[in-house]
Parts: C-alpha cells; sequence; structure tokens
C-alpha cells in the first residue's frame, strides 16, 4: 500500500476497526486502541490477516476522533496499531488527538522511516512499540520485505531521541531460533539500547498468513543472552 497524502485522509474508511477500551496495550494507561487497514509486511506468523489484507475499513479517522471526543476523561491514551499506521500520513490526524488531550502510542515495524520521524520530531508520539522482526540475515524471508536499512534507521533514531519506547520480537521456534534472538540482542546492545527486550511468543489462532501451525520446538530461555539485555517474555 502507498503511503497516502494526509489531505485525503480524514474522510477515508482506513480504519478498520476500534478496540473501545484496553488496559494491557498501553503501559500505565487506559487507552483505546485504532487498527490501520494493510501492511507492507507480509510475516508468516501474523494472526491480522483480515487487516493486512484489508482494503477499505470501517471507519474513517473523522469517525475516530468523534469517537475520542466521546472519551475525554475516561481514556488516557490512544495506540495506533494495524496493519501498519505508519503507511499513512497522519500529521493532521495525531496532531488533532493531541489537542483532544490523549496521549499517543505507536506499534510500528519502523519501515516507514519518513513518516515516523515526522511524527516523533513533533513531539506528537508518546511512545513506541518497536517490532524488531528478525535479524538482517532472516528480515527479508520472515516479513517478505527487503526494508531492514528503513527498520534500522527507525530503531538509531528512537535510540538517539527522548521518546520512550519499547523493542518487541514475536517469535514462532521455527522460524526464529535461540540464535537468531540472540543475534537481536547483540545487535541492540551494541547499538546502545538499555531497556526491556520484549519477546512475545507465536499465539495460536484460527489462521494466520502464513497457515503456519503451532511451533514444533520451543525456545531454550538458558541459551539466551540474558547478560546483554534484560528479557521479558509475555
Amino acid at each position: 500500500m502507498s503511503i497516502n497524502s494526509e489531505n485525503s485522509l480524514l474522510s477515508n474508511k482506513i480504519v478498520y476497526d476500534i478496540t473501545k477500551f484496553t488496559h494491557l496495550d498501553y503501559p500505565d494507561k487506559l487507552a483505546c486502541i485504532v487498527w490501520f487497514c494493510g501492511c507492507n509486511m507480509r510475516c508468516a506468523y501474523c494472526y491480522n490477516d483480515d487487516i493486512v489484507y484489508a482494503n477499505k475499513g470501517n471507519f474513517s479517522l473523522e469517525d475516530v476522533l468523534e469517537f475520542l471526543k466521546s472519551r475525554q476523561g475516561l481514556l488516557d491514551g490512544v495506540v495506533l496499531s494495524g496493519g501498519e499506521a505508519t503507511n499513512y500520513n497522519l500529521t493532521s490526524f495525531v496532531k488533532k488527538v493531541k489537542e483532544l488531550g490523549f496521549a499517543i502510542k505507536l506499534d510500528t515495524n519502523g519501515t516507514n522511516f519518513n513518516n515516523l520521524f515526522k511524527l516523533c520530531s513533533l513531539g506528537f508520539i508518546d511512545y513506541v512499540a518497536l517490532d524488531y522482526k528478525a535479524p538482517e540475515y532472516k528480515f527479508k524471508a520472515l516479513t517478505l520485505s527487503n526494508r531492514f536499512g528503513e527498520f534500522s534507521k527507525s530503531l538509531n533514531y528512537l535510540l538517539e531521541s527522548s521518546i520512550a519506547f519499547e523493542v518487541r520480537t514475536t517469535v514462532h521456534a521455527d522460524l526464529l531460533d535461540e540464535q537468531d534472538i540472540n543475534e537481536i540482542i547483540v545487535d541492540l546492545a551494541k547499538r546502545g539500547y538499555k531497556r526491556d527486550y520484549f519477546i512475545q511468543e507465536f499465539l495460536t489462532t484460527k489462521s494466520n498468513i502464513g497457515n503456519i501451525k503451532a511451533p514444533e520446538k520451543s525456545i531454550n530461555k538458558v541459551h539466551l543472552l540474558n547478560d546483554r539485555l534484560n528479557i521479558v517474555f509475555r
């Protein structure tokens, strides 16, 4: 999906769905989740296949803003997720969200650096959850994307910024093994990442992009480089 001009977005139905309340997806905040249609990756384990392949959603950004107006004083924050929210130029939208008084968390794969940079540098994003999909040598095979360089720029930018963020990896043990995870840990440590590193284990659902089943093996946590980073499984 190409990045759309912000002027055409407010009335277009680019939002697949809205989760009206969550206390799990934004650290220390009561929030809603805005699920954006489409993604520039095709990760085999992704169970949001309906969102990834959607060309049109059920809500426009105008609809989202109207919903948020009804939740002022009730919710603290908004999570921008997907799909991939940075496929769109959301500058005008997030400015309006901030004007309504909400904190904003962005869930992203980091491969649309220019849009990520714009949102963050303007002070619109309060927290970022950055997906480190795979080490560079496995990145294209796992994501069907060759945009590791863009992801790397986003990671370096966040490390140099004052924005609160986390790095996380979804792990299906048949796709990423202990050596792959350790490669990620070494890279993060080398770049100066000192925060918690979150590992999210594959969730078995009715469908996913790769039509894959539960892994035949599991990650041996003893073999991970726990001395380099604090690893949190969730």
